[in-house]
């Protein structure tokens, strides 16, 4: 993988944008298992942070902009401006997913 730039902001100081190549996105679907959902159920009752979800969503975002690098290196951008990921708890009564979506605009980037 190249060094890609990846911004939250969509005008970089020292840089110009020379190409805008479009947008870019990355998702990824984890399910959670059973005894971690035992656990922070129990956190959630007497107050703390949970380790074990925090482990899981660094390693999905980790992932997520792993993914939307590669995406941006498929249509020749060396950079990624308005970058955005989310965080989203998707389930039902017996089953915990945890989900993570990212965008941004793929550019060819250059310093001025």
């Amino acid at each position: 993988m190249t060094k890609m730039m990846i911004l939250t902001t969509p005008i970089v100081e020292g840089y110009t944008i020379k190409e805008y190549k479009g947008l870019v996105t990355a998702k990824n679907v984890r399910a959670l298992n059973i005894i971690r959902d035992t656990m922070t159920s129990f956190r959630d009752f007497f107050g703390g942070r949970s380790g074990s979800y925090q482990e899981v969503m660094d390693s999905i975002q980790q992932e997520v902009i792993d993914e939307i690098i590669i995406e941006a290196e498929k249509v020749g951008a060396n950079g990624i401006i308005g970058f955005r990921i989310d965080f989203e708890n998707v389930g039902s009564k017996d089953k915990s997913l945890i989900m993570a979506f990212a965008t941004g605009t793929a550019v060819v980037i250059e310093q001025k």
